[in-house]
C-alpha cells in the first residue's frame, strides 16, 4: 500500500547539506530501500497501464521496478516534492522507452510509431464527434498525413506480435491462417517433367533447338519456317516429327535410368506426342 516516507528520513535528508556525517550513506540507503518497497504498487500500476497484446506484463513490471529504484536514488526530499509525484513520470518515461525500443518484432519507422500514438488518442474523440468510426481519409486530414501512412500506422500494432499462421480463423469453418494461404501450385506438380524436358532439349543440335523454339514458342507456321530454312513445308513437317520422336526417346531413357536407381514414385512416364504437322497459317 502506498504511503509517504517517514518524516524523520525526510528531515535527515534535508539536514545533510553538502557533506554527509559518518554512517549517513547507510541510513540513506535504508531510506531509499524503504521508498522502493513502499511504492512497488505504483510501479505495478503503471506497468499494467501499458500492458496490452504483444507486450509481456512481467517484462514491463521489471522495467517499472528498475525505474522505481532509479527514482529513489535520485529523489531529493529537500526540494519539497512528494516521492510519488517524482517517481511516476520517471517510471512512465522508462516504460515508454522500453516499448519504443524493445517491443517490436518488426520495428516500423519512428514516424509511423509516433503517428500510431497520435491516432490512438484522436480516434475516440472523432468517434464521439461523428457518431461512427472515422475513415482512413478523414484520419489523414485530421492528422495531416497521407492515407498510406495511416494504413501503415493502423497495421503497426501487428508488428509487435505478428499473428501466427497456425492461429484459428474467426469463423468456425475458416481453419487456420496457413490453410487459407496455401494454394495448390499446379506448376510445381510437373517440375520434374520440365527439368527432364530441358535436359533432353539441350542434347539436340542448335538447328533443331531453333526449329522447336520458332515453331512452338514463336508459333511460326511451317510455311514460314520452310522459307527461313530454305526447305519445303513437307520437309519441315518431317523434321519436326523426327525431333519430337528423338525427344520422346531421350525422356523415356531418362525414366528407365531413374527406375533402375530408385524405387518408382508413381510418376506417369512423359510422352511427347509427335504431332507432326500443324495446319499452316
Amino acid at each position: 500500500m502506498m504511503q509517504e516516507s517517514a518524516p524523520a528520513a525526510h528531515g535527515f535528508e534535508r539536514r545533510q547539506g553538502g557533506s554527509a556525517p559518518a554512517g549517513a550513506g547507510r541510513i540513506q540507503q535504508i531510506w531509499r530501500n524503504k521508498l522502493v518497497l513502499d511504492y512497488l504498487d505504483l510501479a505495478e500500476m503503471l506497468a499494467a497501464r501499458y500492458s496490452a497484446r504483444g507486450r509481456e506484463r512481467e517484462d514491463l513490471r521489471q522495467v517499472a521496478y528498475l525505474a522505481l529504484v532509479k527514482a529513489a536514488q535520485c529523489f531529493d526530499a529537500g526540494k519539497g516534492t512528494s516521492f510519488p509525484s517524482y517517481a511516476a513520470p520517471t517510471i512512465a518515461g522508462e516504460l515508454k522507452k522500453h516499448l519504443r525500443d524493445r517491443c517490436w518484432v518488426i520495428r516500423p519507422p519512428r514516424r509511423i510509431q509516433d503517428l500510431r500514438v497520435r491516432m490512438t488518442r484522436i480516434v475516440p474523440a472523432l468517434m464521439q464527434r461523428m457518431g461512427r468510426t472515422p475513415t482512413e481519409a478523414e484520419l489523414a486530414v485530421e492528422l495531416e498525413a497521407g492515407v498510406g501512412e495511416i494504413r501503415e500506422a493502423m497495421t503497426a500494432s501487428t508488428s509487435m506480435q505478428p499473428d501466427s499462421i497456425d492461429a484459428a480463423g474467426s469463423g468456425t469453418d475458416d481453419g487456420t491462417l496457413s490453410d487459407r494461404l496455401v494454394e495448390p501450385c499446379r506448376d510445381l506438380e510437373g517440375i520434374e517433367e520440365l527439368i527432364a524436358l530441358n535436359q533432353a532439349i539441350k542434347r539436340l543440335s542448335p538447328d533443331d533447338r531453333e526449329l522447336l523454339y520458332r515453331r512452338y514458342f514463336l508459333e511460326e507456321t511451317q510455311a514460314a519456317l520452310g522459307t527461313r530454312f530454305g526447305v519445303t513445308q513437307m520437309q519441315i513437317s518431317r523434321r519436326l516429327s523426327r525431333v519430337l520422336v528423338q525427344l520422346q526417346r531421350s525422356l523415356t531413357d531418362q525414366d528407365d535410368a531413374a527406375a533402375r536407381t530408385s524405387e518408382p514414385k508413381g510418376r506417369a512416364p512423359i510422352a511427347v506426342a509427335a504431332t507432326g504437322t500443324r495446319s499452316a497459317r
